[in-house]
């Protein structure tokens, strides 16, 4: 109990001292989990932990969209995809469809693969920054 206990306040702690960027890291890898949990229990065929998951998956997209900032252009440009993914997750959850799950998972993964990118590049840079 103890262990579970402290590897829940590291969780915590992580949050809560993580960067936006780190924050926004952790929401794509959160909802990759639920879209990959939902497609184990849609193979198990039990649909209470397939609804459960896939509206967590939904929860984050939710997020996303709530956490863009609308005076940028990629906001803009990200708020349709959000939106699209938000809806085939609906519609998977609806159908109890695999395919559609896989479809939003590849494209989720592509958005953390190049959010990670992004911080990469941004630690980078300010690193080069703190030297000069």
């Amino acid at each position: 109990m103890a262990i579970q206990s402290a590897y829940d306040v590291y969780k915590q702690n992580s949050v809560y001292t993580a960067s936006p960027g780190e924050l926004t890291l952790m929401l794509y890898n959160g909802c990759i989990k639920f879209i990959h949990q939902g497609e184990k229990a849609i193979e198990q065929k039990n649909k209470e932990k397939t609804n459960e998951n896939i509206k967590k998956a939904q929860a984050i997209i939710s997020e996303l969209m709530a956490t863009l900032d609308m005076k940028y252009e990629i906001s803009k440009q990200m708020l349709p995809l959000y939106e699209y993914m938000h809806r085939r997750l609906i519609e998977a959850n609806l159908k109890n469809d695999i395919e559609i799950l896989k479809e939003i998972e590849g494209l989720v993964t592509e958005f953390r693969d190049t959010w990670k990118e992004v911080i990469k590049i941004n630690r980078q840079k300010q690193n080069i920054g703190d030297k000069i």
